[in-house]
């Protein structure tokens, strides 16, 4: 990026370029359109409307929030086909919920057990609605989801509740081959794409219809398509993607469309240089030196692979250098590739959109959005 419209960041900031964003976005889309497969990208990376315009724009049949407050977010910024992928317990997440599916087209909820189906029903029923919902099914992450050898009887149980409309299934795998975290990122999606077609087969054998199999995150979304087994994933980094994603085998520095921007506010010795972001700008959610990828420190400084950002205040981050002079004077400018980009974007209020000749700001819309 010019160094004019460097000079013009206030910091620490982030600053996403277009360009790039919009060549990940197109691979991702025609990936998934030359397998046949819908893309329902998660907007938990950038959670902003501007960009699940832009995605749905190239082809994506609808989103993925996690939460219905983004889902709010996404709606009054115009989008109309929505899949909330959490469990939808709670009155007041449910209330909110029906009050959505009133203003959009489509609204699809998330069920994991017979508990919150029921309570889910009813609410349904009083408010006069029928909701679509979906399954899922745990698949390794062990995380939410029916385990695996009772989601054909749940799914037969969801069905008979006169509220709601079992019409899919889906799971959040991410890398995991039987049950275990792996590297391979090959054989989770292989094994991804197989499980989740026997699930499906065995909930059709219950007598339930369903016709809608969704998996696939970013690092297996385009692998699990390959199958043929599954009909849309939901991968969400890949319109940015991060360093943990090039870890991963993902993706390449080269597809990483967001940097971090900081001034050094001091220098009190050649050994380090602190700049005006600390932990309420990068995120602290990897381990530092562990296996498998031994990740340096919570961002890597581009340009200079000597320098490290390994500890931080709350607005302080200490930059070191292996060589033990750092280089930096008070008032420079770095930028820093993120681990990973999604925590990052949610803690700013705004952030820079460079178009390859200036800079215009946006405002992150759904940031903070938990409920």
């Amino acid at each position: 990026m010019q160094k004019e419209l460097i000079d013009q960041l206030e910091t620490p900031c982030i600053v996403i370029d277009l360009v790039k964003t919009e060549e990940n976005i197109v691979k991702m889309q025609e990936g998934a359109n030359s397998c046949k497969c819908s893309l329902r990208p998660h907007i938990k990376t950038h959670k902003m409307p501007y960009f699940a315009r832009l995605q749905l724009a190239y082809g994506a049949c609808g989103i993925t929030c996690a939460k219905v407050s983004e889902a709010e977010v996404m709606a009054e910024g115009g989008i109309e086909d929505i899949f909330i992928a959490y469990p939808m317990v709670g009155d007041f997440r449910i209330k909110r919920a029906l009050l959505l599916a009133k203003r959009i087209k489509r609204l699809i909820l998330a069920v994991d057990s017979m508990e919150g189906a029921m309570l889910l029903n009813k609410a349904a029923i009083d408010a006069g609605l029928t909701m679509e919902v979906r399954l899922e099914v745990d698949t390794g992450a062990k995380r939410t989801g029916v385990l695996r050898n009772k989601a054909a009887e749940l799914a037969r149980q969801i069905h008979g509740l006169p509220g709601l409309n079992l019409t899919g299934i889906y799971t959040f795998k991410s890398l995991v081959y039987r049950d275990t975290v792996t590297e391979d990122k090959h054989l989770a999606s292989v094994e991804e794409g197989e499980l989740m077609e026997q699930i499906a087969e065995e909930i059709k054998k219950a007598g339930v219809p369903i016709k809608e199999i969704s998996a696939g995150s970013t690092p297996t979304g385009l692998l699990v398509a390959r199958t043929g087994k599954v009909n849309e994933i939901r991968p969400g980094t890949y319109l940015f993607n991060d360093y943990m994603l090039c870890k991963e085998g993902a993706a390449v520095l080269s597809d990483i469309a967001v940097r971090i921007y900081a001034t050094v506010v001091s220098v009190p010795s050649r050994e380090y240089a602190v700049i005006d972001g600390g932990t309420k700008t990068f995120p602290m959610d990897i381990p530092l030196d562990k296996a498998p990828y031994y990740y340096p420190g919570y961002a890597l400084v581009e340009g200079n692979e000597d320098l490290q950002l390994r500890r931080m205040n709350e607005e302080h981050g200490i930059i070191t250098s292996i060589k033990g002079d750092t280089g930096l004077r008070v008032g420079d400018k770095i930028a820093l590739i993120p681990i990973h980009v999604c925590t990052a974007v949610n803690m700013q209020n705004q952030v820079y959109l460079y178009d390859g000749e200036g800079l215009k700001q946006e405002t992150v819309a759904a940031r903070g959005m938990l409920v």
